[in-house]
């Protein structure tokens, strides 16, 4: 693998990172990666481990969550499952498996950190620890909202989600594209990469190339239209750009224009299904 770029971690700790490029599956990889990474999700500025809205860009962030709670549901029962049975992996404090719990849907959440499953439960949503907990269940639909660039054992972890899905069932992966345009234009500053937190980076192709072997494919893929706005917003609070807010808006702006005919999004939703 070569050296693609250096970051750092801007989020927590301070500390560098190198993102290096795996040619063959065209995918981007954080090293080093710490054996421990608790540490690094400890902050109030976690925002998926938090229901904050102290800053402008929480309420920002919880606004717009709201809305897409909905989205992602109906994006789900578009895809005709049939048993309603749904895991949903990196929970998180359990809004979304709330939205689908109140569309019929049968749910079970994983969250690793102990913060979220503590407000999770506060909502009357009891959040497992780890995927061990639900071995051996089938679920008709597997969520993962921004969650597969955090897993580490990439592969294994790959072949257990593939274990617990039903034949039929559709698995629903959205994760942020190291090829869209914000990502060039930020560059080490791109908020995305959020360094060690996100182990891996990836690209249409590697997430095709790395579910074939389970006799899975993709047979969709959506775009996130916010999250252009809302990466390109902390990216330029990284940068220490006073006026963030102007500067992030017409960065997204055009990062979502130049996708239309790129089909690079910000961040991408893959549905995939088994081949048949």
């Amino acid at each position: 693998m070569k050296l693609f770029l250096k970051t750092k971690d801007f989020s927590v700790s301070g500390e560098a990172f190198e993102l290096y490029r795996d040619e063959g599956l065209d995918m981007l990889v954080t090293k080093p990666q710490p054996q421990n990474l608790g540490p690094y999700y400890e902050s109030e500025d976690y925002i998926s481990h938090t229901d904050a809205k102290s800053t402008l860009t929480d309420r920002l962030y919880q606004l717009v969550k709201a809305k897409n709670l909905k989205d992602k549901v109906q994006l789900i029962e578009n895809q005709y499952v049939k048993s309603k049975s749904l895991l949903d992996l990196g929970a998180g404090t359990g809004d979304f498996l709330i939205t689908a719990q109140n569309s019929g849907f049968r749910v079970t959440g994983i969250e690793p950190n102990a913060k979220a499953r503590k407000l999770a439960e506060q909502k009357g949503v009891h959040l497992q620890e780890s995927l061990k907990e639900v071995s051996g269940q089938k679920f008709q639909a597997i969520t993962l909202w921004h969650v597969l660039e955090h897993l580490p054992n990439l592969e294994e972890q790959i072949t257990t989600l593939a274990n617990l899905l039903e034949e039929d069932g559709v698995l629903v992966i959205a994760v942020p594209n190291f090829k869209s345009f914000d990502a060039k234009h930020y560059k080490s500053y791109w908020a995305a990469f959020d360094v060690p937190r996100h182990l891996w980076h990836f690209s249409k192709t590697s997430i095709a190339k790395l579910f074939a072997p389970h006799q899975m494919e993709v047979v969709k893929i959506k775009p996130m239209w916010f999250d252009a706005f809302y990466v390109s917003m902390l990216s330029e609070k990284y940068k220490g750009n006073k006026l963030y807010l102007i500067s992030a808006f017409f960065v997204g702006l055009w990062s979502n224009f130049r996708a239309i005919f790129t089909k690079e999004h910000s961040s991408l939703i893959y549905i995939l299904k088994r081949k048949k």
